[in-house]
């Protein structure tokens, strides 16, 4: 009986211990095919959430926020959203400031042995800046197996050639430093003409994504098939933003369509990232005003994307492991 016990407690931590640290678990990330591996080739699946832009919600960028993100949300990645062109804390106006907050989240991440994302979250090309963001980036983190870098969020009316261009160079620069680390690549028209990579791909690299995003009272059906169009064509996909309300971030939460999506990124095993940990009065910030800025957060400073996308992570998360 004693043993049995032992053997139940030690099978208790593991399992614990494997939902805190996915890294551990699964180590460096590559892209076979369509498919996120891990380093012994398996599958993977992330989920996780992305702060708000970090000029806009700078409280939240601290060890204790992504702490809680991965102890209580279970969240395998976490996306530290570097906003660029907005406010005088912007990366534009204050690149060393902003450098610091996501160097805070990925330090925390590394330390929590989750995924992280940098993400250039911006909606314009600004490739000078972005090539002297991602060096200092990669040369800070290229050595460690837990990082990603998104190159930029949601391009809007630039031309898949111009987003292909920028991305092109931006690429070219990272592999320099680091060869091995997922990047993620944008599409254009807010991340939902992903027809536009499929059918004209960037070649000569390993481990690129492609990003859609979709709001599930906005995007339905018609993005879904396109998605899969591309998958089917061969492009790598990575859900790298996502909600459950209409793509202004407000409206009534489309339970039974956000269904549909969580349902069919499970089915075709594509990571997906939730938008965001930030406590602005809409339905897509998932704090209430009253959440801590250092995380431990009680079920009523969640709102009820909050809830919905917390009851999410912890279940999907605890089930692949």
């Amino acid at each position: 009986m004693r043993f049995k016990i032992r053997i139940t407690l030690f099978s208790l931590l593991v399992f614990i211990t494997a939902i805190a640290q996915p890294v551990k678990e699964h180590g460096q990330l590559k892209v076979v095919g369509t498919k996120l591996t891990d380093a012994k080739g398996q599958p993977v699946v992330l989920h996780g959430m992305s702060l708000g832009w970090h000029n806009l919600w700078p409280r939240f960028y601290n060890a204790g926020v992504v702490k809680t993100l991965a102890k209580d949300w279970h969240c395998s990645v976490v996306r530290a959203a570097m906003g660029i062109e907005l406010n005088d804390s912007g990366y534009i106006k204050n690149p060393a400031s902003s450098a610091a907050k996501i160097k805070a989240v990925v330090d925390a991440a590394t330390q929590e042995g989750v995924y992280v994302i940098i993400d250039w979250h911006s909606h314009n090309i600004k490739q000078n800046e972005a090539i002297v963001f991602f060096k200092e980036m990669a040369t800070a983190y290229g050595k460690y197996a837990n990082v990603i870098y998104e190159l930029f969020n949601e391009p809007d009316y630039e031309t898949w050639p111009e987003v292909k261009a920028y991305s092109e160079e931006l690429i070219k620069m990272i592999r320099a430093i680091d060869p091995d680390n997922i990047i993620l690549v944008g599409s254009p028209r807010w991340d939902q003409a992903i027809n536009l990579p499929a059918a004209d791909p960037i070649k000569g690299y390993n481990n690129l994504m492609y990003t859609v995003h979709f709001y599930a009272a906005t995007h339905k059906q018609e993005l879904r098939s396109r998605t899969d169009s591309a998958i089917q064509k061969g492009l790598p996909v990575f859900i790298s933003e996502c909600a459950g309300m209409e793509a202004t971030g407000n409206g009534p939460l489309n339970y039974e369509e956000w269904q549909k999506w969580i349902d069919w990124m499970e089915v075709r095993g594509l990571s997906w990232i939730t938008w965001s940990v930030s406590d602005k009065d809409e339905t897509c910030s998932v704090l209430q005003k009253t959440a801590s800025s250092d995380g431990n957060w009680k079920e009523t400073d969640l709102k009820e994307s909050g809830l919905k996308t917390r009851e999410y992570l912890r279940k999907f998360n605890s089930k692949e492991q």
